[in-house]
């Protein structure tokens, strides 16, 4: 790793908000991990952003595995020689209404939303406190401040988000200098929406006119979190369309 640069995993990164970010990050100057399980994707990403003269590797990964979360973590470090930031960004929005009783879909959001993000900051917090430096961005959601019909089990999931990031927060001793940033889309033109598979809610989606935020939009707000000085620490950025009331 050349002086000076950072490294950052970034997990979810195959596609929308991830990969939007993993290319942002990395036009500045920031090494990239790329994680997510496609690995087709993952190596296509590769590839645009060392094109672009960016540096990029990645690791095929499931954030529900604490192992396999581990193994990212001491991937980054061996390739690049540190880990300054890590974005917590693989979550699913299989939204439904709750007397559908669609459990399966329950069970995976709590499985990727929530202990995929603590499982990241499980493998990259040893390093962060060791160096004495790093920063943790999490990827919760407007749905963490606003709930919704449908979204009783998502918007759980995303308060939990807020809620760890925030013990996080106060946890770390400052004089570790590790600081942790809660990011807040609102609707985002993404694949997020591919998962739901309860009809009143993709009949609901149908009515709408709403221009939603671009991928590239988030992406732009993480950078300007993480290229803060080190004594500004940005807690949590909400980000919605102009149009989004909700």
């Amino acid at each position: 790793m050349e002086k000076g640069q950072k490294t950052a995993i970034i997990t979810g990164a195959s596609s929308g908000i991830g990969q939007a970010t993993a290319k942002e990050l990395a036009s500045k100057g920031i090494s990239v991990m790329l994680a997510a399980r496609r690995e087709e994707r993952l190596q296509e990403l590769k590839r645009e952003i060392e094109e672009s003269g960016g540096k990029a590797e990645y690791k095929v990964t499931d954030v529900t595995s604490a192992e396999e979360m581990e193994e990212l973590a001491n991937a980054a470090a061996e390739k690049f020689g540190a880990i300054h930031i890590l974005v917590n960004n693989a979550g699913l929005m299989p939204l439904s209404y709750l007397n559908k009783k669609k459990t399966d879909e329950w069970n995976k959001m709590v499985d990727v939303n929530i202990k995929g993000v603590l499982n990241g900051i499980a493998a990259v917090l040893p390093y962060m406190e060791k160096q004495k430096h790093g920063h943790i961005v999490n990827i919760s959601s407007v749905a963490g401040h606003v709930i919704s019909p449908g979204s009783a089990v998502y918007s759980g999931t995303k308060f939990a988000v807020r809620a760890i990031t925030e013990g996080l927060r106060k946890e770390i001793d400052p004089e570790l200098n590790i600081r942790a940033t809660i990011i807040s889309p609102g609707a985002v033109a993404t694949e997020l929406t591919n998962t739901i598979t309860d009809e009143d809610i993709l009949n609901k989606f149908k009515g709408s006119n709403m221009k939603p935020l671009d991928s590239e939009d988030i992406a732009r707000a993480i950078a300007y979190a993480v290229e803060q000085p080190e004594h500004v620490d940005v807690n949590e950025i909400i980000i919605r369309p102009t149009q989004q009331k909700g």
